[in-house]
């Protein structure tokens, strides 16, 4: 993988993002400097530097066919034969066709493998950003950065730095044999390509600012189409479909006018150009031919000096292209960069250097078990939030090998408690422990090989059932896999699909109800068999048979591993344990369901209005009596 360049800013010039801004539009110019561009090319140097010999060589030999033509004329005037010159300008036309070949598959190569260095740089990074970057992109732009940027660096990389080089070399190489040839003329040449090459200029600074626009928009398109597909249930039943088409057309209408923009200017380079080399073209030909009649010059010379300016006239078309391509991919990965600048989750320090763990708080007397998860005044406001913190000061522990339910109204907090403890965030202040130890000195892999945790969305994702329920264990065996299916009552619904489980789930899991993906979802954590189990409201969309299903394999499942569950349900949490009461982001009140129910406060509140309800009715004695 492409080592990525350190100790330069991504770009020339950027601002600072606003908050919210989804990572889109930060940037006043958007442009890495040259040399970051060019540390791409670094591991392709062999290849690069073969390919630009090539286009060396090529220069060289379409350099030498004006001499041989002249040569021709002469042999002409002087009646001589021709037929060996005439073979070899043949020969010089075909070795410049094969070397061509050569360096345009070679360069091929260089664009794709740079384009493969920055997606696998790109696709490395991306897996391990901390949550809240998540939090500042959108996924459809990230898309757009991911393919339609890194493909835009191809040309500038590969094509355009060798193509400038061979340029370079067939522009001067002309110039000099011009000026042998009639410096007169070499120099009405040069004023023409002066004039041409500061509108150029001019003009390809504004082609890099179109193009970065054009790619915002590009970005913005997919993040949009992105939102709508992944809910797309939703946008049928809310009968959207219109409201959303139209947002989708307005984003592929701006694309479309950003393209227009950067397609207007680029149309001006070549008339520019062609204007240059035509009008030297014409003086070239009318001063030329006076000089031809007055004996002055020779008609191979003319011949001769009209061939190197049509040269000198592809090399300047090259060269201006190349120059706008390698500005518009400076502003493309300008946003690729943006990305691999992002930070990565912290890992604690590795070796001896390591601070050791602290001592966690010695267990209280009337505890008989170590802790499996302990918090101890933690205080978390999300990014952007400081002046609202969602934990506050927030401390409790959960005995090892146990069950215990966190329950409260929405926005207490419970969600967040489950994202500190898998390390989603880390805490502001305080400590989050795991069978005694800081989450923030273990590696993130053995704080979430510890863990397993369903989520409250439940996610499924693309592909087969089995594919899904070993995602957290791939080497899993067929016995185990069928003995997690019987666990969550999701046996009969496997024997049923066309392909048991290589049957497809669609796209987000869209081929199977709510109450089987979240099945589903814990099937996979309990295949993973982690020491502990955190679920997060896991049975809103199960049935009553389903949900005491689940009650029962929860308590087979506090056998072997803490568990800790979010639920409103009260069937869910009045067998636990032990049940934690948070409210504004603290616990108010800890005890099992009997304890709780009996006192007065919000517990026994939400018992009687959000939870089901927590006894039968009773007869009314005085009815009876009456």
């Amino acid at each position: 993988m492409t080592a990525r360049p350190e100790g330069s800013p991504a770009t020339e010039k950027r601002q600072t993002p606003a908050a919210g801004g989804g990572g889109e539009g930060q940037e006043d110019v958007v442009a890495v400097p040259l040399r970051r561009l060019l540390a791409y090319a670094r591991p392709h140097a062999p290849v690069l530097a073969l390919a630009a010999l090539l286009s060396c060589m090529a220069a060289v030999v379409e350099l030498a066919q004006p001499l041989v033509v002249k040569q021709v004329f002469s042999q002409l005037s002087d009646s001589r034969p021709v037929t060996a010159t005439v073979l070899l300008i043949v020969g010089l036309f075909l070795a410049e066709a094969l070397l061509g070949s050569v360096q345009s598959y070679l360069l091929g190569r260089i664009g794709e493998g740079v384009v493969l260095d920055l997606r696998t740089s790109l696709v490395r990074r991306l897996l391990k950003w901390p949550m809240a970057t998540y939090a500042r992109h959108r996924s459809g732009d990230l898309i757009s950065r991911v393919s339609a940027d890194t493909t835009a660096v191809h040309g500038a990389l590969a094509s355009s730095l060798t193509e400038t080089l061979a340029g370079v070399l067939t522009f001067a190489g002309s110039l000099v044999l011009m000026l042998m040839l009639d410096p007169l003329l070499l120099g009405l040449t040069l004023g023409c390509l002066l004039i041409a090459s500061v509108s150029v200029f001019t003009v390809s600074v504004r082609v890099m600012k179109a193009t970065v626009e054009a790619q915002r928009a590009v970005g913005r398109l997919g993040a949009g189409l992105e939102r709508v597909l992944r809910a797309i249930r939703t946008v049928k039943l809310s009968n959207a479909e219109e409201r959303e088409e139209s947002a989708l057309i307005s984003e592929s209408r701006d694309s479309y006018l950003a393209g227009i923009r950067q397609a207007k200017l680029q149309a001006l380079i070549h008339p520019v150009t062609a204007l240059s080399v035509q009008g030297s073209l014409v003086l070239v030909l009318g001063i030329g031919g006076a000089r031809v009649a007055n004996g002055t010059m020779e008609l191979g010379e003319l011949i001769a000096f009209l061939l190197y300016l049509m040269y000198l006239a592809v090399p300047a078309t090259t060269l201006f292209s190349s120059f706008t391509d390698l500005q518009a991919g400076r502003a493309a990965l300008a946003r690729v960069q943006e990305l691999l600048d992002e930070p990565l989750e912290t890992e604690p320090p590795a070796g001896p250097a390591a601070a050791p763990d602290p001592e966690p708080a010695p267990p209280s007397p009337a505890r008989r078990r170590p802790s499996g998860i302990s918090l101890h005044g933690v205080t978390f406001a999300y990014p952007g939030r400081d002046d609202r913190p969602t934990l506050r000061d927030l401390g409790f522990e959960v005995p090892e090998l146990s069950r215990t339910a966190l329950v409260g109204p929405s926005g207490a907090g419970k969600s967040t408690v489950l994202s500190l403890i898998g390390r989603m965030y880390d805490a502001d202040r305080g400590a989050v422990r795991l069978l005694g130890r800081d989450v923030t000195r273990m590696p993130l892999k053995e704080v979430r090989d510890l863990i397993g945790h369903v989520e409250q969305e439940s996610p499924v994702m693309a592909g087969t059932l089995r594919s899904n329920l070993t995602y957290a264990h791939p080497d899993a065996t067929d016995a185990e896999i069928a003995e997690v299916l019987a666990r969550t009552n999701l046996t009969e619904f496997a024997d049923s699909l066309p392909q048991g489980l290589e049957t497809e789930v669609g796209d987000g899991g869209i081929l199977v109800s709510g109450g089987q993906r979240q099945r589903i979802a814990i099937a996979r954590m309990l295949l993973k068999r982690p020491r502990i189990l955190l679920l997060d409201e896991v049975t809103s969309q199960m049935d009553a048979e389903n949900e005491r299903l689940l009650n029962e394999t929860l308590k087979e499942a506090a056998a072997s591993c803490t568990v800790l569950v979010v639920a409103h349900r009260l069937s869910t949490i009045q067998d636990a344990d032990q049940i934690l009461v948070m409210d504004a982001g603290r616990i108010i009140q800890t005890g099992t369901h009997d304890h709780l129910i009996r006192e007065p406060g919000l517990y026994a509140h939400l018992a009687r209005t959000q939870l089901l309800p927590t006894a039968p009715p009773q007869p009314d004695p005085s009815a009876a009596a009456r």
